[in-house]
């Protein structure tokens, strides 16, 4: 029961709760990667590094892009413009919803 509501508090109707989304599809001639995909929250317990996940349209496949990385502080903190702009997760594309879910249920031991 307490692991479904922990799921229920990360996850509610299944949409990742700390993270941040970012669209660099700037008048139409956004970058290869052009969705980025912050990491929040406290499941880096060091609290040393935070990561970010950069793709495109398919990051799975062969001809996509789909690379995680990581800095010693938030990359779109204090300002995110370089990133593109704010979006919703749901205004992802599947696969790129599919990549950011299983690399946040990696990091919150879901």
């Amino acid at each position: 029961m307490e692991t479904q509501k922990r799921y229920n508090n990360l996850l509610p109707n299944g949409i990742p709760r700390y993270i941040r989304v970012y669209d660099n599809n700037t008048k139409g001639a956004g970058t290869f990667d052009r969705y980025t995909v912050v990491f929040t929250g406290r499941y880096n317990k060091s609290g040393i590094y935070y990561e970010y996940l950069g793709m495109s349209a398919h990051p799975f496949h062969p001809q996509g892009f789909g690379q995680h990385g990581e800095s010693n502080q938030p990359i779109d903190r204090p300002t995110y413009s370089h990133l593109g702009k704010k979006i919703t997760f749901d205004q992802l594309p599947e696969d790129c919803k599919l990549c950011v879910l299983q690399d946040y249920k990696a990091n919150w031991n879901l």
